[in-house]
């Protein structure tokens, strides 16, 4: 049985990497999601093991300390955090694993997994970009332009990446990045 693979799907804010990979995993029923661990509580109707792995600080910092995570960030005073065992142990029975994750978050996995099928998924222009934050109607100007020069900066990492797909139209880039499987799955590997 061939290992499967780890598909990294990041970008800037606002780009829509979650809607792509929900509409992705629609359309690819069997590409597992990989699930983060986090510290903070389990919100109604959220159940341990499916939307997170919910775990004490105490347990977060013992994962951190056993290199028991491919990355990990601090976010509004909770931890969250990609578990190493439940990437291996389902690439190990031959299924494919997508990773949807903040562009420092991925180049952190990128030290660990280089094997890793890395997809930066890009806006169709930073105007759009601007838009689609603006469109949330939840930022204020000063957090708008604070996020627009983020994703300048990283937008600027793009060449630590395998491909870059443009999120223009949603069906189009799940057409992308499953064309992307597809053809990684057919590499002749040494």
């Amino acid at each position: 049985m061939s290992k499967g693979l780890l598909i990294v799907l990041s970008g800037p804010s606002g780009v829509g990497k979650g809607t792509v990979c929900t509409a992705l995993r629609s359309r690819v029923p069997e590409l597992v999601y990989s699930v983060s661990a986090t510290t903070r509580s389990p919100r109604l109707g959220e159940v341990n093991g499916v939307n997170y792995f919910f775990k004490s600080r105490e347990q977060f910092m013992d994962m951190i300390e056993n290199d028991q995570l491919l990355e990990y960030a601090e976010y509004v005073g909770n931890y969250y955090g990609t578990p190493r065992d439940f990437v291996e142990e389902t690439l190990a029975t031959g299924r494919d694993i997508i990773l949807e994750i903040e562009v420092q978050g991925a180049l952190k996995v990128k030290e660990k997994f280089p094997d890793g099928i890395f997809v930066f998924l890009m806006p169709p222009s930073l105007d759009e970009l601007k838009d689609r934050i603006q469109g949330r109607g939840t930022e204020s100007q000063a957090t708008i332009d604070h996020r627009m020069s983020v994703a300048v900066d990283e937008i600027n990492l793009l060449q630590h990446y395998d491909y870059a797909v443009v999120n223009d139209e949603i069906n189009l880039a799940c057409e992308r990045i499953q064309s992307i499987i597809i053809a990684e799955h057919c590499k002749v590997r040494k």
